[in-house]
């Protein structure tokens, strides 16, 4: 970004009208989609950001310091919201809240179950409540997998019912949330983000709250999630497209989990930030609504996925694939027991196209070569290095 916005270009909102410039407080504003959402408002509008996490590595480059061009429109302020006083103040400050914060690693709902719950639902609470209490805007972000399994999961699997849209397209106002038993502790994730979403709709329904909910579907590109041991735990185990990256720089296998049988779609992430800004910009056409934000036409099961990723990493670094390329595993190996899985995750876009007249654009093939090459061109000399390290110890 070399210059800011020009001040003669007037944003006007979807119905023609003015936009006029917002404070906005982003509560996980440093992690993959804060880090985007703050380069496209810094980029091309006039709003002000209260940049509010912990880290801001993702950010650095707007906040450490403001470039002069964005001085007094974005800040940074280093708080966990769960037992930080500041937080109030910060949401009183903007007309607007933007609450990201989450854990949203599967591997974490196995092994962690109790932080995410509290992540996901206790830590989320004051957040509602100071938007409810002081009159404020909130566009809070759930999650696809408040979902679960679609209903066609529980039909035989050759039952010619599982190929009708109504039985695996997922509405945000229709569809059933069906998660699995309580000792399937993956669910713990959906479960806790599925309670907030029903405390913010309560918070509108009785207290006048205004709100957006966001549903988002597998967002992809650069800066998303880590790779073990370079830029998060040596041990962690990140989400799918981050966890071949890292098998693909390793010049491992990638490990199907189950197969890699279950399906998703895949959305480009700067697609998915013009969704957002459009909902901050509109909100006599986006209060009270929630919005799946997904590219359906982007679908494939994890195994496609894995030989898309294959390939196009190929072409990337000019490296050949492996003899193996990939693996399967069974999700106990690979995730411990109490893991489970959701089926089918196929976005209905009715109410965001009716509402906001947004469609996502990018192919899957090209948002993984976007996010394969930052991929190879971040991690891959991290990655030699740290692999050397390791065989030179042993």
């Amino acid at each position: 970004m070399s210059s800011s916005p020009s001040p003669a270009a007037t944003r006007l909102d979807l119905d023609g009208n003015p936009i006029a410039p917002l404070t906005i407080c982003m509560i996980g504003a440093g992690g993959f989609i804060g880090s985007h959402l703050c380069e496209k408002l810094m980029a091309e509008t006039h709003h002000t950001v209260l940049a509010v996490d912990v880290y801001c590595d993702k950010i650095r480059h707007l906040v450490d310091p403001a470039p002069p061009h964005l001085a007094g429109r974005i800040s940074f302020h280093r708080l966990n919201i769960k037992n930080d006083s500041r937080l109030e103040g910060l949401i009183k400050m903007a007309d607007l809240t933007i609450n990201l914060a989450a854990i949203c690693t599967p591997a974490d709902y196995n092994t962690r179950p109790l932080d995410t719950i509290y992540s996901n639902f206790i830590d989320a609470l004051p957040v509602v409540k100071y938007c409810s209490e002081n009159s404020k805007r909130l566009i809070h972000f759930s999650t696809c997998e408040v979902y679960g399994k679609t209903i066609g999961s529980f039909l035989p699997k050759d039952h010619p019912l599982r190929k009708e849209p109504e039985f695996y397209v997922l509405k945000e106002d229709e569809s059933p949330c069906i998660f699995g038993p309580i000792v399937k502790q993956r669910w713990s994730y959906a479960c806790a983000k599925q309670l907030i979403e029903r405390l913010v709709f309560a918070e509108g329904a009785e207290n006048g709250l205004d709100f957006t909910i966001v549903r988002p579907f597998n967002w992809i590109g650069p800066r998303m999630d880590f790779i073990p041991g370079v830029d998060g735990p040596s041990e962690g185990v990140p989400r799918v497209l981050a966890c071949f990256s890292n098998n693909l720089l390793r010049r491992e296998p990638l490990k199907l989990v189950d197969g890699g049988q279950s399906q998703r779609t895949f959305v480009y992430i700067k697609d998915a930030i013009e969704a957002v800004v459009l909902m901050i910009e509109n909100p006599a056409r986006a209060n009270g609504h929630i919005f799946n934000v997904g590219n359906p036409n982007n679908e494939v099961t994890v195994r496609e996925l894995a030989q898309m990723m294959t390939e196009v990493y190929a072409n990337v670094s000019g490296e050949a694939p492996l003899d193996e390329p990939m693996i399967d595993v069974s999700s106990s190996q690979f995730y411990g027991e109490g893991y489970d899985d959701s089926d089918k995750r196929i976005p209905d876009m009715t109410i965001i196209n009716k509402q906001l007249g947004w469609n996502p654009k990018t192919p899957l093939k090209d948002l993984l070569e976007t996010t394969l090459t930052y991929q190879h061109k971040t991690y891959k000399e991290a990655v030699k290095r740290q692999m050397s390290q390791a065989s030179a110890s042993t």
